[in-house]
């Protein structure tokens, strides 16, 4: 039976300071996990210091034989299960010596991007401490005019009164949000402008993850001085 090299073990692997994944020629690895290893620097080999360079030249792809063309229902399980816990990993407490994620960056144009899979959220202090609301702002002040980020809301709700303006994207989940006695319900896709100025109620009765920006990037400290 083949193999299956899913992102939580390549996640786990760069967490023991691992660079590089040996794999074999009967080794199926998900497009979930090539990706995460390009991003932690993780490399795949087939070259087990054990047992030398292998035939294989292709990682993750078996000889081909009469059985090429076959469907595996236990691999499709396999990878089925994979992408499932892959979600899962977001409610995995991380390590407080980590990075709070990864970025490439030029610094004479003052380019960069976040790789979204490595953002490590904390919690969010919205004045109530029953409240389970994260967050991590990626784009700052030092990088910008604008700040952006990412925040999660799970079974809550909070108020906040807006000094700045900003704009969401519900990555996922559903978010509802009250304004002048009106309460909206946005999901999936959805796009939210909210006016500086604003006293709104943000809320999910179930989760919901956001992406969001703000104009100014000074938000906190114009928050501070409210």
């Amino acid at each position: 039976m083949k193999k299956l090299v899913s992102a939580n073990e390549v996640k786990v692997a760069a967490e023991k300071g691992q660079n590089v994944f040996y794999v074999d020629c009967n080794t199926i690895i998900t497009a979930a996990a090539k990706d995460l290893a390009k991003e932690l620097g993780v490399e795949f080999t087939t070259d087990s210091p054990a047992e030398g360079n292998h035939t294989c030249k292709e990682i993750g792809l078996p000889k081909k034989d009469s059985r090429e063309n076959e469907i595996d229902p236990e691999m499709i399980f396999q990878v089925v299960k994979a992408v499932l816990a892959n979600r899962l990993l977001e409610s995995v407490p991380v390590s407080t010596s980590e990075m709070p994620f990864r970025a490439d960056c030029d610094p004479k144009s003052g380019f960069k991007i976040v790789r979204g899979r490595t953002v490590n959220l904390e919690t969010f202090d919205t004045g109530d401490s029953s409240t389970d609301v994260a967050y991590r702002e990626v784009i700052s002040k030092e990088d910008s005019q604008m700040s952006a980020g990412f925040l999660t809301i799970e079974k809550s709700s909070f108020e906040w009164e807006l000094c700045y303006e900003e704009i969401d994207i519900v990555l996922e989940g559903s978010l509802t949000i009250t304004i002048n006695g009106e309460t909206y319900q946005a999901n999936q896709g959805d796009v939210l402008f909210v006016p500086n100025g604003s006293k709104v109620t943000w809320g999910s009765s179930d989760y919901v993850k956001l992406f969001y920006v703000t104009y100014p990037a000074n938000w906190p400290d114009l928050m501070a001085q409210q």
